[in-house]
């Protein structure tokens, strides 16, 4: 599902958010064109073959799209430049929604044959395979025909299952999977518009489907529409540390890009898709940034069924279930899984470390039921959370934070491993496997940093409690 636009200070406007799909990560959006560039080039190399581009859009708009920005080329595909200077607070382009693909652009037809567990992602998806079936018949071929093709595209959806087993220890791993059987059980609820339309769609495959899946996952932003693949604005790249959102004002019915710095002719001009992790950048756009400061890991707790006190315990899990550390920009925190961020400081409180993670674990190293009545009781007094305070016992809550860095340090362990056998890369690879190969160096990397700051901070505190 979508994450909800963020509203700011004038209600009429929303910032649009990358749409990210669902469940473990709450995530959902890849593309060449849509890599990160962390430096801009100073020389613009203007793509030729789209010198059309533009002018076709303005001309289908009836208004100007941009006069500040031209199409390029860079090493990360497709890219926009600045074609003259220009000043923050500018308004980089201006895109109408009639310009825009959404699941209302679907013929009626065809529609009609949808059931409702088709969403959004899917219909657009279908819009694309029926608009390049037309071919230059489309009224949006210029636009279409102009996509990445599939071997341009890095999602994870889109990795063969022996590419996948580098990111084994990652939880984006089962998360991949989880969107491939989602992307499979799409395919079969759209089929009887294949079925019904075999001029429109002829033999489309579940490998063509998950191909256009993945362009409207890695382009197509929320919006009023459901989902809106905006032409000319999905050729800007990203960037981490800029400012610069597609604003969508539902007034004016119109996107638009305003310039949160200054950029030089000839620079490339960049925005942010949003504060995220190197997992949901693999997962949903199929890149990754190197150092990424977002980065996080995913921890499991299980509540062992030898354990004398198995069911009373679930019974408190599930009667105080703590609330979910939440991010619309990221995976989230839910049920026994939880997610770690970088800790910064191995003497500080332990930021990055979720209170939840902590209590589950006090809950998991409580020995009786007086212990755990105790929980209760303080959770009653206090603000309903459940071992949101270190336990009296400091030896039972030293043990607790040991059986956390314990789950830690096996994790540690493992991204180890599978580091090591990622690097060195071998001779005999290149394009697109020695590119996927680095992406799930960076995936793990990233997510080893962070376990090791969680793992430095627990053994600080142990050792000084």
């Amino acid at each position: 599902m979508l994450p909800q636009s963020v509203i700011l200070a004038n209600s009429w406007w929303s910032q649009t958010q990358r749409p990210i799909l669902f469940s473990l990560f709450h995530c959902f959006y890849a593309s060449t064109n849509l890599s990160t560039s962390v430096s801009s080039p100073k020389t613009s190399h203007i793509d030729k073959d789209c010198n059309d581009f533009l002018p076709w859009l303005e001309h289908k708009a009836g208004a100007e799209i941009s006069s500040a920005l031209s199409i390029g080329k860079s090493s990360y595909g497709k890219a926009l430049y600045a074609a003259k200077d220009i000043h923050i607070g500018d308004c980089l382009l201006m895109v109408p929604y009639s310009v825009q693909l959404a699941s209302d652009n679907l013929p009626s037809e065809i529609t009609c044959l949808l059931g409702d567990e088709v969403g959004h992602i899917a219909k657009v998806a279908l819009l694309i395979l029926h608009e390049k079936m037309l071919g230059k018949k489309s009224k949006w071929m210029p636009y279409i025909s102009r996509l990445p093709q599939p071997e341009d595209l890095h999602s994870t959806i889109l990795w063969s299952n022996e590419e996948l087993e580098m990111i084994r220890p990652s939880a984006l791993y089962e998360e991949t999977l989880k969107q491939k059987t989602q992307i499979e059980k799409d395919f079969c609820a759209v089929k009887l518009a294949f079925d019904q339309f075999p001029d429109h769609f002829r033999d489309v495959t579940i490998q063509e489907f998950t191909y256009a899946y993945g362009l409207v996952t890695s382009r197509a932003w929320d919006s009023s529409r459901g989902v809106s693949m905006i032409p000319f604005a999905d050729f800007l790249n990203h960037d981490g540390t800029s400012e610069s959102y597609v604003l969508s004002d539902e007034g004016k019915r119109h996107s638009e890009v305003i310039a949160d710095r200054d950029f030089a002719l000839g620079d490339e001009v960049l925005i942010t898709y949003g504060k995220f992790s190197n997992a949901t950048l693999m997962l949903d756009f199929g890149f990754t940034v190197s150092c990424n400061r977002y980065d996080q890991a995913q921890v499991e707790l299980n509540v062992p069924q030898h354990d004398a006190l198995y069911r009373q315990k679930l019974e408190l899990f599930d009667r105080f279930r703590t609330r979910s550390i939440k991010d619309v920009n990221e995976f989230t925190s839910s049920g026994n899984s939880f997610t770690i961020k970088e800790v910064k400081r191995g003497n500080g409180k332990g930021k990055g470390i979720p209170q939840s993670l902590r209590a589950f674990a006090r809950v998991l190293t409580c020995n009786s039921q007086q212990e755990l009545d105790y929980l209760v009781t303080e959770a009653v007094q206090n603000d309903g959370r459940l071992a949101r305070y270190p336990l009296k016992n400091k030896n039972t809550e030293i043990a607790a934070h040991q059986l956390l860095l314990s789950e830690i340090s096996q994790l540690i362990e493992e991204h180890n491993r599978y580091i090591e056998l990622l690097v060195p890369n071998p001779p005999y690879l290149c394009g697109k496997g020695l590119l996927r190969r680095r992406l799930a160096q960076d995936l793990l990397t990233g997510e080893l940093r962070v376990l090791k700051s969680a793992s430095a901070w627990l053994k600080n505190y142990c050792s000084t409690l």
